[in-house]
Parts: C-alpha cells; sequence; structure tokens
C-alpha cells in the first residue's frame, strides 16, 4: 500500500504479513498475534530497520530478510517456529513515569 489510514482490517484477514521495519507496522501487526516477515530497506542511512528486526528475530517473533532474499524467505520459512508477542503493559510504564516525576 502507498498509504492507508489504516490497515487494522488487513491485518484481521491476513495469514502472513509482509512489512517493512517500521517500529509502528511492527509492534500493530504483532499486537494482531499475525506471523510476520520484515524487509529490510538497507538503503536507509542509519539502518534502524535492522536493528529492531534483528532484536524481534533473536526474540523469535519475525522472520526478516532484504527484497533479494524475501523469495528465499518464503521458500524455507517455518511460521511455526516464531513465538507469540506478549501483550504490552502500558501501566508499568506509567507507574515508572509517576515514580520518577514524583507522583508515587
Amino acid at each position: 500500500f502507498r498509504f492507508k489510514d489504516s490497515l487494522a482490517e488487513d491485518l484481521q484477514s491476513a495469514d502472513l504479513v509482509i512489512s517493512h521495519a517500521g517500529a509502528g507496522s511492527c509492534l500493530e501487526t504483532l499486537e494482531k498475534g499475525k506471523p510476520l516477515i520484515v524487509v529490510i530497506n538497507d538503503k536507509l542511512m542509519d539502518n534502524h530497520q535492522l536493528e529492531l528486526a534483528k532484536q524481534l528475530h533473536r526474540d523469535g517473533y519475525v522472520l526478516y530478510c532484504n527484497c533479494s532474499t524475501l523469495v528465499e524467505t518464503l521458500q524455507s520459512m517455518d511460521l511455526s517456529a516464531l513465538k507469540p508477542f506478549p501483550p504490552g503493559q502500558p501501566e508499568k510504564f506509567a507507574s515508572f513515569l509517576d515514580k520518577v516525576l514524583g507522583l508515587q
């Protein structure tokens, strides 16, 4: 997609998601419990997408590749090896901020 206001419907009906490694795209997909292949844009200057993709892969949540290895990744993927992504716990962050700001 070039641009879409929301991918919620598409994610809900997807069996597999292939995405760039933007943090929002990765987290939204993983929170929906969908298997994810992250395709790295290795033309980015600081290549922060690669760092995120590698960490999510090390943690067992995604597969990652670049454009030239996508077909190979699709042919050899084992989606059953991926772990479910744990749900977020925003209350922990809120509690941390309260302590730091002296509100607790």
